[in-house]
């Protein structure tokens, strides 16, 4: 798995070229600027966060893993066995490492979509982004995110439960047009992680 792919389905952002999306829509109405701001406000509520997530591929395989969050700043990705991809975030680098290959690639945060996730405040109709669309459905709300230079790179939504409003699911298109799906299971907000859990230089074997 190489890690340009491994950024597709696990960042909430597409940064690669892709096919045409919908235009920012300028129109949005007061229950979609209602829905965007709560999105937003949620994203920037979470402090710390552990969940299971199930990943689905194009092709309908599915994998499943680990995610720890910490804001701001740091990010780890932890896939099950007998995967040995594990991707680390912090304010510096985005760091993706075979266990397997004993492999370790380093990429500036800056440059990646990771850097949205890990910063101090998130603005998902700011800093490059915008909203293309906001979808009700009974006790779902799906808000979807573009680049505002060029919507033809991409889209990403994510999917929110209503009550409680919490990040339950996002879905990526990459640059062959092709949907992955990541699923949120077993969140926890109190999260306590060990000293070093996300500096990659503390891990024994890497």
């Amino acid at each position: 798995m190489s890690i340009i792919r491994v950024f597709y389905l696990l960042i909430l952002l597409v940064t690669l070229g892709g096919p045409a999306f919908s235009a920012p829509n300028s129109a949005q109405s007061p229950g979609d600027q209602g829905d965007i701001e709560r999105a937003q406000s949620y994203l920037n509520g979470v402090a710390a966060l552990r969940a299971r997530f199930l990943q689905v591929a194009p092709d309908g395989s599915t994998s499943e893993g680990t995610l720890s969050l910490q804001r701001p700043g740091h990010m780890r990705l932890d896939y099950d066995a007998p995967s040995p991809i594990v991707i680390f975030a912090d304010n510096d680098w985005l760091v993706y490492r075979d266990k397997q290959l004993e492999q370790t690639s380093y990429v500036d945060i800056d440059s990646t979509p990771a850097a949205l996730l890990i910063k101090p405040q998130i603005n998902l109709q700011g800093d490059g982004l915008a909203v293309s669309g906001v979808v009700r459905r009974p006790g779902v709300i799906e808000v979807s995110i573009i680049k505002q230079a060029d919507p033809r790179q991409g889209k990403i939504t994510l999917v929110f439960t209503d009550q409680p409003f919490q990040l339950r699911q996002w879905r990526v298109v990459d640059a062959e047009g092709q949907t992955t799906t990541v699923s949120l299971f077993d969140p926890h907000f109190d999260a306590q992680f060990a000293s070093g859990w996300f500096n990659y230089k503390e891990i024994r074997g890497f």
